[in-house]
């Protein structure tokens, strides 16, 4: 890409490290956590998904934008294209931007659309470099600025969920099986599979007690930051889990909330799963399955009790991916079964979820 009409600015990582780059998103310094993707493509539904709260995304792909962003459409009351109705990041950074992107849906390109985000981005540094040094040291606090500085901050000491989730209830569709979907961060292609059931989603916020509420089902979105910030979900979560029949199913986030909510421990990883490749073991079988993954925080496995057993285990560094209850009809997945984007090579547990409220009902 021509940088000559490109403003420069800095990227500045909290070890002292500095990036010269070039300008191309919405003119305005910026602070967070810097974390990477390595996933070819899919950005559109990687910048508006909440579990991004909070950070400044790098993408090791060299080149991004050549197929643009495509429009802001809705079905369902839910966004087409995108994983949220905004863009969830605090910065991006990329090696080579595309400015002219050619694809059939693209409404507009990259930097403009950042613009209307009013989310900064830097190209011309070399992500590829970056991201080796942000494995070897750990996931960093780092800023963009341009004339004027800001400080470090940290996303993680705040409740980002608090800042993502909706404010008041939201029903979708009106079928036989009624979800209460706890949204700490939701992608909306979660809603949009759970409607391919024949139920009705009934989105919650994230410290609603629902508990006098009517449904078949509880789902348990996916989200950013610390789950132990979460404390009134945890604690609605320790009452769901005293039923002996209730159907209940966690990604992400809501994986580490019930994880949190069973007695189990969760730690920060030391520079997280962000990617479409990420390959998980099915325990207790031969079966491994390519996942997406967006997420800095793990359950303990250790620190599970008798009743809880692995659902699924990381093939690149052994960490939990999920957890099943050994009588109750509970299971959770680190992963993004969903995907958006990314490979749905585990969609079928949404089914096994219906399944499950099926013989609940």
């Amino acid at each position: 890409m021509n940088s000559f009409n490109y403003k420069k600015a800095t990227l500045v990582l909290e070890d002292g490290i500095e990036l010269s780059g070039y300008s191309f998103g919405y003119e305005m310094a910026t602070a967070g956590e810097i974390v990477f993707n390595t996933a070819m493509t899919g950005y559109p539904e990687s910048l508006t998904d909440p579990s991004y709260s909070g950070q400044i995304l790098v993408l090791t792909y060299p080149s991004v934008g050549n197929y643009g962003v495509p429009p802001k459409t809705l079905e369902n009351g839910l966004p087409v294209h995108f994983e949220s109705d905004k863009a969830q990041i605090s910065g991006l950074i990329i090696s080579d931007y595309s400015e002219t992107p050619s694809h059939w849906n693209a409404d507009t390109n990259l930097g403009n659309w950042l613009k209307q985000e009013k989310v900064p981005a830097l190209f011309g540094i070399d992500t590829r470099s970056l991201t080796k040094h942000v494995r070897k040291k750990g996931t960093l606090l780092a800023k963009i600025i341009f004339d004027k500085d800001v400080p470090f901050f940290d996303p993680n000491n705040t409740n980002l969920v608090e800042k993502v989730s909706i404010k008041e209830k939201i029903v979708y569709g009106n079928g036989k099986h009624k979800i209460l979907l706890i949204d700490c961060g939701v992608k909306t292609n979660i809603v949009r599979y759970l409607l391919r059931y024949n139920t009705q989603v009934i989105r919650v916020p994230w410290n609603y007690n629902y508990h006098k509420e009517e449904f078949d089902g509880l789902f348990i979105s996916n989200g950013p930051g610390d789950p132990q910030q979460c404390l009134p979900t945890i604690n609605n979560l320790k009452t769901s889990l005293k039923s002996n029949n209730l159907p209940i199913f966690g990604i992400c986030l809501g994986h580490q909330l019930v994880s949190l909510a069973s007695g189990a421990k969760t730690y920060k990883l030391k520079f997280g799963h962000r990617s479409h490749n990420q390959p998980v073991l099915q325990c207790g079988t031969n079966n491994a399955y390519l996942s997406s993954q967006n997420h800095g925080y793990a359950v303990d496995s250790s620190s599970l009790n008798n009743e809880w057993e692995e659902f699924f285990i990381n093939l690149n560094d052994n960490s939990n991916e999920g957890l099943k209850h050994k009588w109750k009809p509970v299971f959770t997945t680190q992963f993004h079964p969903e995907a958006a984007g990314g490979p749905t090579d585990t969609a079928f547990l949404f089914e096994d979820f219906i399944k499950e409220i099926e013989k609940f009902k």
